[in-house]
């Protein structure tokens, strides 16, 4: 076989299906459906298609493949079986063809199996790929979560909604391998849009063992038919008989654990407090510092000399996580306190720090996100009044670890945080432990846990941590009095303007 170099494979989401594994999953299907079609709409070189075509013989099958040299082998691996003359090869692209049409034109049952490219739009889009769904916002996200990554998306996700938008009236079942994180977003998006599921099931596989990809992994699996409970079987292994657990759908979102979501639901609400992530620069190297005999070092290990006045104490989601709040041998250069401020007094303000940017200009100027474009030069994003509260109670987003902890000025300066770290900014530290308390609280942790996927890449997010009513969660402890002190004392404070005002004075 030839294969395409590596980049095209990339861009292409190339993991080709072992025989061996899609013959053990048309085996596990078969015990339930027999399909008068299969449709796989990105075949490859045919693994799918040819074991569906040994098991289901009187099937007619499809396949739909971009790339030439897949197509043509396959055309080969058919020419030279009689058994396999009812599969169909399509040389065309997903997003080109007409599904509609190939939908009415399918016998049903109709069973869609496949192994839909492993890429996200950014990576192929990176090498200037071109296998792309028309660009839109399909994931119907506001404009500031647009520009922050969450616009980001999978081109499985992509193909698998596609296909359930013109399969969902059909007698069809779809079975796809795919990353488990894509496959909660699928259930997710069919369950919000009423795509009647009959029956659901996410059956975890080994991707490393099969395609070398260190990625949590799954084949799901959707009957589409009469509309069911809004669940999701959880199986630990492909062939597992007994489910391991369910996922289930309520008031607009997953749940990992219905019965704590049960227990605690009655938390949920909104809050004053507003979770924040930590600064966004996507320029480490430039941006952060650590202490050492020399002085300041940055990621490039050269001696860094500038003022204090842009300069604070930082910790990292690692530092959060582990519980080493009170380091004091890392530094971020913060050149804003709020989104959208202009840069060019640094000059003034802090002359050799405004030197040390210029001087790295080239790095800070390329920065791929678009949301530096059209702003003030040496911007970064995340920051604003709350950046910069002397307390702080955070968490890691990135750790499989429900554990909050509280974070106090280093050096008489507030501790800022990377922006994989979410935090509550308080302005005094009996405010900071009373919120520490209640969200490392029992019934906390277990409302938590019942929405949190430990699997995710980022398993703590701020949707998740936004769920929670910080007030019903203080009346079920019996703290009610409490934190309304705090709240109101946060409030007197916020008027009269933060603890660490804005003096900033060359050092």
């Amino acid at each position: 076989m030839t294969v395409p170099r590596h980049d095209k494979r990339v861009e292409f989401g190339d993991f080709q299906t072992p025989p061996d594994l899609a013959r053990a999953i048309f085996s596990l299907l078969s015990q339930r459906i027999a399909p008068a079609s299969i449709l796989e709409p990105t075949c490859g070189i045919g693994s799918f298609l040819v074991s569906g075509a040994q098991i289901f013989p009187e099937a007619q099958a499809l396949g739909v493949e971009i790339n030439p040299l897949y197509v043509a082998e396959l055309e080969q691996i058919i020419s030279n079986d009689p058994r396999l003359s009812h599969i169909r090869v399509i040389n065309d692209s997903f997003f080109a063809i007409d599904w509609t049409t190939v939908s009415a034109s399918l016998p049903q049952p109709v069973l869609i199996i496949g192994n839909p490219p492993w890429v996200t739009n950014a990576a192929v889009g990176a090498l200037g790929g071109s296998n792309l769904p028309t660009k839109s916002n399909f994931q119907a996200h506001a404009g500031l979560d647009a520009l922050t990554g969450k616009s980001n998306f999978d081109i499985s996700e992509w193909m698998i909604r596609r296909l359930l938008d013109v399969f969902m009236s059909s007698e069809c079942t779809i079975g796809v391998l795919c990353k488990t994180a894509v496959a909660r977003k699928i259930l997710l998006y069919s369950w919000s849009t009423d795509v009647p599921l009959h029956r659901a099931e996410i059956r975890r596989i080994d991707a490393v063992a099969h395609f070398g990809a260190s990625v949590e992994a799954c084949l799901l699996v959707l009957e589409i038919g009469s509309a069911d409970a809004k669940k999701c079987l959880m199986y630990d292994r492909l062939d597992d008989a007994t489910p391991s657990g369910a996922l289930a759908y309520r008031n607009g979102q997953l749940i990992a654990n219905v019965d704590a979501h049960e227990r605690w639901k009655h938390l949920e609400g909104a809050s004053p407090e507003r979770w924040r992530s930590g600064v966004k620069h996507d320029c480490s190297k430039v941006m952060e510092m650590h202490s050492c005999e020399r002085g300041l070092l940055n990621g490039f290990g050269e001696v860094v000399d500038i003022e204090d006045a842009y300069l604070y104490p930082m910790l990292k989601t690692s530092d959060i996580a582990a519980g080493r709040i009170e380091r004091n041998d890392r530094w971020m250069l913060v050149p804003q306190r709020t989104v959208r401020e202009d840069t060019s007094g640094i000059r003034i303000i802090a002359p050799r720090t405004w030197k040390y940017l210029q001087s790295h200009a080239a790095a800070l100027d390329s920065r791929a996100s678009s949301i530096y474009r059209k702003r003030p030069r040496f911007s970064v994003f995340g920051v604003g009044p709350y950046t910069f509260a002397p307390w702080k109670v955070a968490i890691s987003g990135l750790y499989k670890k429900l554990h909050f902890v509280t974070v106090g000025p280093i050096a008489g300066r507030p501790v800022v945080l990377d922006d994989t770290t979410y935090f509550l900014p308080c302005d005094s530290e009996s405010q900071a432990r009373l919120l520490v308390g209640l969200l490392n609280s029992e019934p906390a942790t277990e409302f938590f846990g019942a929405r949190v996927f430990w699997d995710a890449k980022r398993p703590i997010t701020v949707d998740v941590l936004s769920k929670l009513n910080i007030e019903a969660l203080a009346i079920e402890l019996g703290l009610k009095d409490q934190l309304q002190q705090v709240r109101s004392l946060h409030a007197t404070q916020t008027s009269q303007s933060l603890l660490f005002p804005d003096t900033r004075a060359a050092g």
